[in-house]
């Protein structure tokens, strides 16, 4: 995919943090949209379907918090990835960002080429799904992964999940029983040029338990994580 295909929403209500941003995403070949507020930035999001939204965590209206999540939940927009810029510290702005559906954070204040550097690696993840060779669908126990669509199929239910949370789980289910350590997870899910937080598995493995269920994901301490049947 050239860089002119690639479409990024930038939400924010900081003006100056809007013209910085896009002028240096624009002057990369970019396209680049950009909204003042949580609920503008949801419905251009459904509107222009972007690779890749950067989103605010503290805004009027709608916060970045909710939004995200919003979107998440939004038919089409299962496979956007979304990163959060946050002034504030991890206890709550990045947890909460994972929590909600995130993919990562960029902290301000914003320094050009460190943004540059992670919108890179973050739209490195949309080359590594082309390459990727994988049969599109398979069965474990009652659930059924579509990883050509991003759904899932729990016991005849059909469930969306956010894009980590379903790469995370299509790992650990393609290998039953198997222990997946921490820094393999991180690798292959995240990515090992994202530095994300230690928590990070931690509260996406947390949100599967509720979606799925507790008994299929067994923490082995000191190691990591192993999905079971």
């Amino acid at each position: 995919m050239k860089k002119s295909d690639i479409k990024i929403l930038l939400v924010d209500d900081e003006p100056d943090i809007l013209e910085i941003v896009s002028y240096n995403l624009s002057a990369e070949g970019y396209q680049v949209f950009t909204a003042r507020n949580g609920m503008e930035g949801v419905e251009k999001a459904k509107r222009k379907e972007p690779h890749l939204i950067i989103l605010d965590v503290m805004m009027p209206e709608m916060d970045g918090i909710e939004a995200c999540e919003t979107i998440r939940g939004t038919p089409g927009l299962e496979r956007t990835i979304i990163t959060f810029l946050t002034a504030r510290g991890e206890d709550y702005s990045q947890v909460a960002g994972f929590d909600a559906g995130a993919d990562d954070y960029i902290t301000k204040p914003i320094k050009p080429k460190v943004l540059l550097s992670k919108v890179k690696a973050l739209l490195r993840r949309l080359k590594e799904d082309d390459r990727k060779e994988q049969d599109d669908i398979f069965k474990v126990g009652k659930l059924v992964i579509n990883r050509e669509e991003y759904k899932i199929v729990n016991d005849g239910t059909e469930l969306v999940l956010p894009r980590k949370e379903f790469e995370l789980l299509s790992l650990l289910s393609s290998k039953p029983n198997k222990v997946f350590k921490r820094e393999v997870i991180l690798d292959r899910v995240w990515g090992n040029e994202v530095v994300v937080g230690g928590r990070t598995i931690d509260v996406h493995i947390r949100k599967l338990r509720e979606k799925i269920g507790d008994n299929h994901f067994k923490t082995v301490k000191g190691v990591g994580y192993k999905f079971v049947i």
